[in-house]
């Protein structure tokens, strides 16, 4: 993916009346994925739903699909993506659909047609993985989940 060759990603309808995902600004990296759906799906607060979106996604090797939260379903509804963000690899080809979750306090509707997500596309390093005896030490060594804890000083632990 050369920094001034735009990516090429193919997608194929595979619901009538499915949309071309778009970028709503100039510089916007994610895409925003639209719901096709033939009735409301309607979201109680603390439940999910899987939502299509009628596309299926041709993404290049080498490159990932990261289907992430739209910050202003989240800010104003509560709405997000219980496993945000998804990846979608580059070897898949079906239906790119989104586990909406309601994490509000209110009923949520999406109705057809409703952009509920986005998708950012990232370069994807090819790894080799290898067993060893030994991993080097560092800084932060075993430290994991808040072992700096909350509005403490850097490098001090907890």
């Amino acid at each position: 993916m050369e920094a001034n060759r735009p990516l090429s990603v193919s997608v194929a309808r595979v619901r009538p009346g499915a949309r071309l995902p778009q970028r709503m600004s100039a510089q916007a990296s994610g895409w925003d994925l639209a719901a096709c759906i033939e009735a409301p799906v309607h979201l109680a607060p603390g439940r999910w739903a899987l939502v299509p979106t009628g596309i299926a996604l041709e993404i290049p090797e080498g490159t990932e699909g990261q289907v992430r939260p739209r910050s202003g379903l989240a800010a104003r509804h509560g709405i997000g993506i219980v496993n945000a963000p998804g990846t979608i690899d580059s070897d898949y080809r079906g239906e790119v659909c989104v586990i909406l979750m309601n994490w509000g306090s209110e009923d949520f509707v999406v109705n057809d047609g409703d952009r509920i997500a986005q998708i950012v596309f990232a370069r994807v390093e090819p790894v080799r993985m290898e067993w060893s005896s030994a991993i080097a030490e560092s800084d932060r060594g075993g430290g994991g989940f808040g072992h700096t804890g909350i509005g403490s000083k850097p490098g001090r632990s907890v």
